[in-house]
């Protein structure tokens, strides 16, 4: 219900089959080969429509081509419009080092933690988060490093990290089935974890959950 303004683009390309179609706002997901796509892109164009209280549709053949239709909320009332402070119920104001080697990874999280209100460094090895973290003068309050990485893992970078700033926290992340840090099996009691692929919810609540124990 309500009124809204409908963006519709279309192409004549290759278009999709059905199971396809089902995934293609998902983080990560992508049909491209490894190294030409990260799955990135429709998942941030979804986010950004239903958080501006929107919807987005698509239509599909195969051999004939695609059409998305995008929906926003529309009003003719000035009067309605607020331009007081925005809430941020899971966000924040903290500095978070983000260290990733993938681009597409790294700026689909630099992004969500922006618009959470969250001032964020990046670095996409570890020699360069080292760096990062010398030069700049405020308090980092949390890194966010893949487990593997060029060069420094993300856990001998962290405990380098932590010796320079004792107080930071540290959320590791990783796409790999099975992955171990601290103990023989698993995920060490009291180590913050975030499996890949996530969504801005994820992220955003272990995020949040992290700085809390400050």
């Amino acid at each position: 219900p309500g009124s809204y303004a409908q963006i519709t683009v279309s192409d004549t390309g290759h278009g999709m089959d059905e199971n396809v179609r089902r995934h293609i706002f998902e983080p990560f997901f992508t049909t491209k080969e490894v190294g030409e796509g990260s799955g990135l892109g429709l998942s941030t164009v979804y986010g950004i429509v239903r958080q501006s209280g929107g919807w987005i549709d698509v239509e599909s053949q195969p051999g004939i081509g695609t059409t998305f239709r995008v929906y926003l909320p529309i009003t003719t009332a000035l009067g309605a419009l607020e331009y007081g402070p925005v809430t941020r119920s899971s966000g924040g104001a903290e500095t978070i080092l983000i260290i990733e080697d993938q681009p597409g990874v790294r700026n689909y999280t630099r992004i969500a933690l922006e618009d959470m209100g969250y001032h964020v460094l990046e670095a996409a090895h570890g020699t360069e988060a080292i760096a990062v973290a010398e030069g700049f003068p405020g308090k980092i309050h949390l890194v966010l490093t893949d487990v593997i990485l060029p060069g420094i893992n993300g856990l001998n970078v962290s405990a380098q990290l932590t010796a320079m700033r004792p107080d930071l926290k540290v959320i590791y992340m990783s796409g790999y089935p099975g992955t171990t840090i601290g103990e023989k099996d698993g995920i060490a009691e009291g180590i913050a974890f975030l499996p890949k692929p996530y969504g801005p919810d994820e992220l955003a609540s272990k995020v949040r959950e992290a700085l809390g124990k400050s």
